[in-house]
């Protein structure tokens, strides 16, 4: 169980820190998001309220799993930013190539952390 809030605190952490960094860094958000997506500045911003929304509802035990599903979903939702970076690595000169490979399989191990961590353990009946 103490490993469950360990997750729990890693996963509210990067959503914490990342939702404020939406605002304080927001053009390094805006130059990550695929030129199809309209609206570059007003997507960085509203990810960035929905992850610090997030974050507060992993701290709140009745709203818990709701927040960890809208976290999930809403990571998967960036997932275009991520790929967008890793298939365009001379447009992000200042990060290593290799680097934007492994945000793809971190973002996986994150995903499996949200799922773990903000679901109530079963209790088994007998």
């Amino acid at each position: 169980m103490k490993l469950r809030y360990v997750g729990l605190a890693l996963v509210f952490t990067w959503f914490a820190v990342g939702g404020v960094t939406h605002f304080t860094n927001a053009d390094m958000f805006v130059r990550i998001v695929p030129p199809y997506v309209p609206s570059a500045l007003t997507v960085v911003y509203i990810s960035g309220v929905l992850e610090l929304l997030g974050a507060i509802g992993l701290c709140l035990p009745r709203w818990r799993e709701r927040a960890g599903i809208g976290l999930f979903v809403l990571t998967i939702c960036v997932t275009p930013a991520n790929v967008y970076m890793w298939v365009h690595p001379d447009l992000f000169a200042n990060i290593s190539p290799s680097l934007l490979f492994w945000r793809l399989p971190l973002q996986v191990a994150l995903l499996a952390c949200i799922w773990w961590s903000t679901r109530t353990p079963k209790v088994p009946t007998t």
